[in-house]
Formats: C-alpha cells, sequence, structure tokens
C-alpha cells in the first residue's frame, strides 16, 4: 500500500503518489476547512484558519505586538519579519498543548487602506499598493521561515477591492484595468510571488458584478504569481452567499461547482460541520458540473501544501519549541521595540521632549487601558499610558468620562449595581446626603467611542451594561465587545433636552417596564440625564494641577470602526473633543494621544494643541513605548502609511473604487490633507543635500546626503518617490518609489542610497494590455513626505510611445480611459465570456461590460485612429427595454455626434446583442465618448468600421 512518506520523491510525486491512494470520497473530504483525517494511509486531520494578524489570536495568552498599521508605521520590514518570526514561534510552542492549532495562518491582510473609513483599515497597511506589499511580504516570511520547509502557511486576504463592511457582501467594487493593475494587484502579488505566503483567501464582496471567490483572477494570475501550487481557502460562510445574498447562482451545488472551477480548494462554511458542504460538491460532481478533476485539482494544491509544512515527515531533532517561549522575555522585548516605532510625532511646537521630573495628568478615555480588538490575543499584560509615564514621573490620572444619573422623574432614578437594571426611588444628582456606595449604584460612567455609540460602565461594580435575557438590561459586561456589539447606545435628544437611550446593534429603545425593569423595545422612555459635561470639568481640574496634561483618546477596536462596521466620518468623538478642549483651556502645555486604527480629522488640535503623537493600539508594551517616545528616551520613528484628510468631504464616495477618476489617495487627491502620507517628525533637525540619480542596468539609483544638524540622534525615514510630468493618461501626482531609514549621529551625515527598477515606472496600457514604460518626461522627489519634498532631480529612462488606439480593432467596453455615472458588470456568469466570432477580433482580449447608472452617463476612450473616416460602429450591447447610445467626439456633452445606435431589449443581464449603425464625420485621432441615454444600457465591446 502506498503511503505519503517516501521523502527522497519531489512534493508533486509524493502528492500524486498519496492522491492515487485515495477515494474519491477521501479527497472531497479534504476541500472543507475541517479536513477529515484518513487513518489508513496515514493522513491526519487538518484544519485550515489560525489568525495571526499582529500576534498569535484566539488562543489564549500570546504576546500582542502592535496592531497591523501600528507595525506598518515603523517603515521597517525587517522588523515585520522579526514579528512575524515570533507569532510562528509561539504557535508552534501552543500546538503542543493544543493540536487544532492549525499551521495555515490567516495573515496578512493585504487591502491596500484607499479610504480610512474603512471598518477594518487597522488590519492593512497602507494606501500605497507598493509599500502594503513589500511589509506583506516580510510580515509573511517571518511567519514561514527561511528554511526549506515553511514554519507556517501564511495566507495573503482579502482578495479582491475590498474596503468596506457596509453591505459587504452584496456590493461590488468596480476595478476598471488600471486600478486593477497598478494599484489592487501590487498588493497582493509580492508575498506570493517571493514563496512567502503560499496560500490566499477571496473576499466577501463582488468585484466588476461578479463575487469575488468567482474571479477567474486566481487561476490566471495569482497561481501563476506563485512559484509553487498555493491553496486558495474561502472567507468564512462566504461560499453560501453564492447563491444566497448574491444570489449569483441558483443552488448549491451550483454555486460550489462554480466556485471549485474559479479556484477555490478549501470551503469555510458551516464551522467544523463539512456535511451540507461536501453534499453540494457529491450533487454537482453527479450533475456533471464538475468532474473527479476538479475535485483532484484542488486536493493536489491542499495536499501540496501540507507535505511542504513536513506534515507528512519525521520531525527533525531540535525542532521541538517549548510552551515557555509564548511571552518570553525576547517576545516582550520585540513587543516594546515594535510599539515604539510605531509611535508617530505628528506636531510638535517644542513641547516634546518632556521633562522627566514633569508632573503629568494624564486624562482620558483610553489613558489608563490597553484595548485588544476582534483579532488580538488575549493580554497576558499591559502597561497603560498612565503606568508607563508613572515609572518615570508623578502622575494623576483622571478618565474624563461624564459621571452620570438616569432619572424618570422626579426622584426615581435608574439602578444597577446588583442585577439587572431598573428605575427606583432615589435621590437626583442635584441633591446629595445619600451614602456613597448607594449613589454610585445610580450613577454611571459615559463612555464617547464615536459614531454616536456610547457605552455606560456601573460606578459601583465597574462593569458595563450589556443585554440581558429576556431582553433586559443588566451591568455584567467587562466593555464592549463579541461579534455583535450590544454593549453601546445612542443618545437622541428630545425637543425637551431629555434623551432616548437606543441599543446600537438592533436600534431598538431603552424602555421602563411598569415594575421599573429596563427592557429593549417599546416606545421609549425619556431620561433626564445628569452630569453631563462633568467629565470633561474633572479633566480641566487636573490639568490646572499639572506641568504638563497627556490627553490619551481614540477608538475602542470593538466600536465604531471594525469589522462588519465602517465609520461614517473621520471625526474625534465629541466628548473627547470637548474634553481635550476643556483641558488645554486649562493648562496650554498640552499633548494630545491618539491611539487609533485609523486617521482623524483633528483639525482643531492641530490648530491648538502644540503636540500631537499618533499610534494604532499598540499591545502589551504600549505604555512603557509611549513613556520612552514622550520623555525623549526613544526618538520618534513612526511615518504615516496613509494620509489624514482634514474632512469626510475630502473623500470620494466609499465604495468608488477607481481612485483614478475619483482622485483618491495620496496618489491622486489634489487637497490639502491635515497630515500627507509618509508624515512624521522627529526631536532633532536633519538638513538633506542635493539628489543624484543614475539609471543602469534597469535600476534607477537615488542618493541624497543627510545631515543631523541637532544635539541628539536622528532617526530619519528618506522617501524616493517619482512623477511623471506628462501622459496620455492621469498620471499619480507623485507615487513612492523606495525608502531608507537611517540612523544619523548628531553632527554627523549619512548617505541614503535607494535603487528601484525602471520597470516600476510602467503603467497599464488599456489600449496594447499590457504594462509600459511610457516615454515622457519624469523627476525624482526626495523628501520626509509625499508633500515634503527637500530634493528633486530629472528622471530620464529608456522608454516607447504608447500608439493611439486602433479603431478598426475591437476592444472592451472597460478599456476606458475615463468615465462618469457607469458601473462594471460581467458578460457571462462563467468567468470566460461566451465571445460570438462576429463580435471582436481574434486578438480581443475579453472583459467586462460597462453598464449606465443613470442616463446621461459616459465612457471615454482618448486619442483613437480612425484613419481617413470611420463609417459603422459595432456594439456588443444590452439594455432592460429599447435604449440609445450615442457616439460623441472630444466631449461627452457638447461633442459632435457621430453615430447614434438603437439597442434592443434584452432577455436578460446576459443576452448581449450585437449592434451597428452609421458613423459620419469621425476621421484622425480622436477621444471618442460613448455616451448612455438609458439607465441599464451596457456595452461589452466595440469596434468601428472603415469606408
Amino acid at each position: 500500500m502506498s503511503t505519503p512518506r517516501h521523502t527522497r520523491q519531489s512534493t508533486e510525486d509524493r502528492v500524486e503518489d498519496l492522491l492515487r491512494s485515495m477515494t474519491p470520497r477521501e479527497r472531497l473530504s479534504l476541500l472543507h476547512q475541517y479536513q477529515a483525517p484518513v487513518e489508513r494511509l496515514g493522513v491526519r486531520e487538518f484544519r485550515t484558519g489560525t489568525e495571526a494578524l499582529h500576534g498569535l489570536a484566539w488562543l489564549g495568552e500570546a504576546t500582542v505586538f502592535p496592531q497591523a498599521l501600528g507595525l506598518a508605521a515603523s517603515w521597517d520590514p525587517g522588523l515585520l519579519r522579526r514579528v512575524g518570526s515570533a507569532t510562528a514561534t509561539e504557535l508552534l510552542a501552543v500546538r503542543r498543548r493544543d493540536p487544532a492549532a492549525g499551521r495555515n495562518v490567516w495573515a496578512p491582510v493585504v487591502n491596500p487602506l484607499r479610504d480610512p473609513r474603512w471598518g477594518r483599515n487597522e488590519e492593512g497597511y497602507s494606501e500605497d499598493p507598493w509599500l502594503t506589499g513589500t511589509l506583506a511580504a516580510a510580515y509573511a516570511r517571518g511567519l514561514a521561515g527561511d528554511g526549506p520547509r515553511p514554519r507556517t502557511a501564511p495566507t495573503i486576504k482579502h482578495f479582491l477591492g475590498y474596503n468596506n463592511e457596509t453591505d459587504r457582501c452584496t456590493t461590488s467594487s468596480d476595478l476598471p484595468p488600471r486600478v486593477l493593475r497598478e494599484y489592487e494587484l501590487p498588493a497582493h502579488l509580492p508575498a506570493l510571488q517571493e514563496g512567502a505566503a503560499v496560500a490566499v483567501m477571496p473576499s466577501y464582496n463582488l468585484v466588476n458584478g461578479r463575487p469575488a471567490h468567482l474571479s477567474p483572477l486566481i487561476n490566471r494570475v495569482l497561481r501563476r504569481a506563485a512559484p509553487d501550487r498555493i491553496l486558495v481557502v474561502s472567507d468564512a460562510h462566504a461560499p453560501a452567499n453564492l447563491f444566497g445574498l448574491q444570489g449569483f447562482h441558483p443552488d448549491g451545488p451550483t454555486a460550489y461547482a462554480h466556485a471549485l472551477r474559479a479556484g477555490l480548494d478549501s470551503f469555510t462554511q458551516d464551522d467544523d460541520r463539512p456535511e451540507t458542504t461536501l453534499s453540494y460538491l457529491r450533487e454537482a460532481l453527479d450533475r456533471g458540473l464538475i468532474g473527479q478533476e476538479d475535485v483532484d485539482e484542488a486536493a493536489r494544491n491542499i495536499l501540496s501544501v501540507r507535505f511542504r509544512l513536513g506534515e507528512f515527515d519525521p520531525e527533525p531533532e531540535g525542532d521541538e519549541v517549548p510552551e515557555e517561549v509564548v511571552n518570553c522575555p525576547e517576545h516582550r522585548a520585540l513587543a516594546r521595540e515594535a510599539a515604539t516605532r510605531s509611535l508617530t510625532l505628528l506636531r510638535n511646537e517644542g513641547l516634546l521632549p518632556l521633562r522627566a521630573a514633569s508632573r503629568i495628568a494624564v486624562i482620558g478615555q483610553l489613558g489608563d487601558t490597553v484595548l485588544e480588538d476582534w483579532y488580538s490575543g488575549t493580554l497576558p499584560y499591559a502597561v497603560t499610558a498612565r503606568e508607563g509615564l508613572a515609572e518615570h514621573c508623578e502622575v494623576e490620572f483622571v478618565e474624563g468620562t461624564d459621571r452620570i444619573t438616569l432619572e424618570t422623574g422626579t426622584g426615581r432614578v435608574v439602578v444597577g449595581a446588583d442585577g439587572g437594571l431598573r428605575v427606583e426611588e432615589g435621590t437626583g444628582p442635584e441633591q446629595s446626603g445619600q451614602p456613597e456606595a448607594e449613589e454610585k449604584t445610580a450613577s454611571f460612567d459615559l463612555f464617547d467611542w464615536g459614531g454616536g455609540a456610547h457605552a455606560l460602565r456601573s460606578a459601583a461594580t465597574g462593569l458595563h451594561v450589556d443585554e440581558a435575557p429576556g431582553d433586559t438590561l443588566a451591568c455584567t459586561a467587562p466593555g464592549p465587545g463579541t461579534w455583535e456589539v450590544r454593549q453601546t447606545f445612542r443618545l437622541d435628544e428630545l425637543p425637551d433636552g431629555r434623551f432616548h437611550l437606543v441599543q446600537v446593534h438592533t436600534g431598538r429603545p431603552v424602555t421602563a417596564d411598569g415594575d421599573g425593569t429596563l427592557r429593549l423595545g417599546g416606545q421609549g422612555t425619556a431620561f433626564r440625564v445628569g452630569g453631563l459635561g462633568s467629565g470633561a470639568r474633572a479633566a480641566a481640574e487636573a490639568a490646572a494641577r499639572a506641568d504638563v496634561a497627556v490627553v490619551v483618546a481614540g477608538d475602542h477596536p470593538m466600536v465604531n470602526g471594525r469589522e462588519t462596521e465602517d465609520r461614517a466620518d473621520l471625526e474625534l468623538p465629541a466628548r473627547q473633543e470637548e474634553v481635550l478642549e476643556a483641558v488645554h483651556g486649562a493648562n496650554p502645555d498640552t499633548v494630545l494621544v491618539l491611539s487609533s486604527g485609523y486617521p482623524y480629522a483633528v483639525t482643531w488640535a492641530d490648530e491648538h494643541v502644540p503636540a500631537i503623537v499618533w499610534s494604532a493600539h499598540g499591545g502589551q508594551e504600549y505604555g512603557r513605548a509611549l513613556a520612552d517616545v514622550l520623555l525623549g528616551a526613544a526618538e520618534p520613528a513612526g511615518r504615516l502609511t496613509q494620509t489624514w484628510y482634514r474632512s469626510v468631504d475630502d473623500l470620494p464616495d466609499p465604495l468608488d473604487y477607481d481612485i483614478i477618476t475619483a482622485g483618491g489617495t495620496y496618489l491622486y487627491f489634489g487637497g490639502d490633507p491635515l497630515y500627507p502620507f509618509g508624515h512624521g517628525l522627529g526631536y532633532t533637525p536633519v538638513e538633506y543635500g542635493r539628489a543624484e540619480v543614475t539609471v543602469s542596468g534597469g535600476r534607477v539609483t537615488v542618493e541624497v546626503p543627510v545631515t543631523n544638524t541637532g544635539d541628539r540622534t536622528a532617526e530619519e525615514v528618506v522617501q524616493v518617490y517619482t512623477r511623471q510630468t506628462a501622459s496620455r493618461v492621469r498620471q499619480p501626482s507623485r507615487a513612492l518609489r523606495g525608502f531608507t531609514r537611517l540612523r544619523i549621529a548628531a553632527g554627523r551625515t549619512e548617505t541614503a542610497s535607494v535603487s528601484f527598477d525602471v520597470e516600476r515606472l510602467a503603467v497599464w496600457d488599456t489600449i496594447g494590455d499590457r504594462f509600459v514604460v511610457e516615454e515622457a518626461p519624469r523627476e525624482v522627489l526626495v523628501g520626509r513626505s509625499a508633500l515634503d519634498v527637500v530634493a528633486t532631480a530629472p528622471l530620464d529612462v529608456p522608454g516607447e510611445p504608447i500608439p493611439a488606439r486602433d479603431a478598426l480593432t475591437a476592444w472592451s467596453a472597460d478599456r476606458y480611459d475615463d468615465a462618469s455615472g457607469v458601473r462594471l458588470c460581467p458578460v457571462s456568469p462563467e468567468p470566460g465570456p461566451d465571445v460570438p466570432e462576429d463580435a471582436v477580433s481574434e486578438d480581443a482580449v475579453p472583459g467586462d461590460a460597462v453598464r449606465a447608472r443613470a442616463s446621461g452617463a459616459w465612457v471615454a476612450y482618448r486619442d483613437v485612429d480612425l484613419g481617413g473616416g470611420a463609417t459603422e460602429l459595432r456594439l456588443r450591447a444590452n439594455a432592460p427595454r429599447a435604449a440609445t447610445v450615442r457616439l460623441r467626439l472630444d466631449d461627452p456633452v457638447t461633442g459632435e455626434v457621430a453615430g447614434e445606435a438603437v439597442i434592443p431589449a434584452s432577455g436578460g443581464v446576459y443576452d448581449f446583442t450585437d449592434v451597428r449603425t452609421p458613423v459620419r464625420g469621425a476621421s484622425g485621432r480622436r477621444d471618442l465618448y460613448v455616451v448612455f441615454e438609458d439607465e441599464g444600457t451596457a456595452v461589452a465591446e466595440l469596434v468601428l468600421g472603415g469606408s
């Protein structure tokens, strides 16, 4: 009998040998997240999916490093690699006591941070795709290790076009070819190309109208990018969406068959219950929707990763990892280093660094707590901002929350110290004389986490108000948390100054029953809230007593901006802003410390507060790291990896993924940001010299001397950007090409050297469907950020002109240069559209269709060579009812109408018809606009014929 232990064979041969020994049913059983053992062949059970985003998660106590966004702020791939390595080590140690801790880890997240309102912003690295790819590859390499056998099997997620939580399973992200090739794919591919990541997870959303789990790019791009087979795992419960929420296919067998053929290998569905998934796949086999070869190919991909992990090999001697490495001293030191290097100085008018002898008032909801996020490990310990500073200074702490009471009438207040919340006769807040313990049972600390979400904590017990059995409320939660957050409430103000208390998760108001019990539902009781503003007053009093006030503000990772919930704005929570302004009014020497997984529009603070420091939630060593930076024991080393905007008005629609036409991210944003991409200050001044640029052997090298003119060692991140100043299409205002970190002693000069391939300057040519280094003038920009440019130099590299579009060769409609009011959609439910022979030329590449969202929508094709004159326009089009499409020259509104096509009503969304119409007055090289006169009309391909 064959066994999987023929270690002298290649991995491919061993996989084939094992596969031949397995029955069809055994092969099929591999296609679920929970893979059953095949004991007769020595195949153990296997589970995909261990969370390891910034340390080992969901498996008990483990070293908790800063959030991914914070790690990225270090601009230090080597640091991320070491954090990844430590995380892998702890996973291997935990496996000693918990074999279910699988070695297929679901990290890193490589979605570029296009929109800072995204609820999962904290999980990503950067809005720049190259920087995202570089950092993700480093973290994945740390997880996998450098040996011939990977220590873990990293999984990049989430493929593709995923930056919104609102309706995430039903919204479609439009990615025109340039956005796909120049922005999205460069973030996803490096970890695969380098062999650091060996698995991919598709995203919940649709892309160009097709579920991401069915994307043809999985097989056509991702698998071709990797040096070995890769494993494609679904996101949790996503397969059922294909015929459920998304309704893309009519039933489970059909949907699962298409997913398997599109490249999905492992179905993460129904938790540890594979029966339904396997029954759908068996029925798909019986109906001929898939063949055994499709099952076998997925099984090969799965087994290939398991063999490479060494699952079927004897464990090498000395490879045992003791459990004592979990949270060992070395990992604690690494957590402190990572937290320190992530701290970013946004503003400093000379207040920082602080004197160690200062009397400091630490103020704020986050001043004496360290919070875990959904993908965090369990903190083994936590050093808060207060504790970190108290190791060096005299500290007074004031939380700054309002101590409130909820009254329903004179002397009737809500109490909740011992059991459920209820209304009882008591003493109002303006009265006195009640015992302190009794007063606390009727008092709650009000936390404002932004977006209207508040949490109430009992002053008597320290526990938060939570939903209890029978729709009642009780003070039982340690804080907001769990997958469905039920511990937050809105305070909806009424005209008479009273408030309705409304649970955020369900939208149900809080109502006092006849017996005084508080329940969710009903008409809602009007509460008079006593004590509003008390937190700001107490904070101001503490600030006035101190030399310096440190206000620690920000978000709760489980509230208002987290998985399943986007933010609606960029504002600091109103009551936290109120505390900040009161503190600054009492003591101008105020430092704002922001701890958050995303940017804030702190415009008031930027105008008034002399020092602002930001970090993502920093893990267990956050407080010590913060103290090191505030007191000057460490230089601020962090730099922003995404733009901080002044207002939500600076942002495109959250669902507008076409950053080129929408002007998104630092690449295309033309406004004045609050803090630009790459921004971060230091404590000592540095000066840049003249930049020298050389081009040789397909590489560009930029060198610039940097001098530390201060009196302490400088940490400088020298950033190199390029700008193309002429092109046939819109180009980024600047694009990051590389960076280097310099540590420069006082009075010394170091030379920064950054190199990159000339190919990095290529743009996606929508005419030729290829990357091209365009013949065009360029310049190099060297700076401290994307906008703080301190040295420039011309950049002359060989390029080629992009020819005009040949009007006589058919092209896919989605290969436009500009558009307004359209969306992209599939031409066929199959990944490869069925294209009629006479609709396009043999060389045409099938793409997506362009469908009008409203009347007047248009797409533009620049620089089209019409030769001596086009006489006919041919379209493949679709319309829900008879519709008109006009061809205009040079302008979508006022341009000359060269042709008008009438599109007949179609039988369905995939029923595309060939339409021909005469064209007049179209010759030479012109810009063509296809203008949709009717909503819902779609065009898949077009071509113009000559006379």
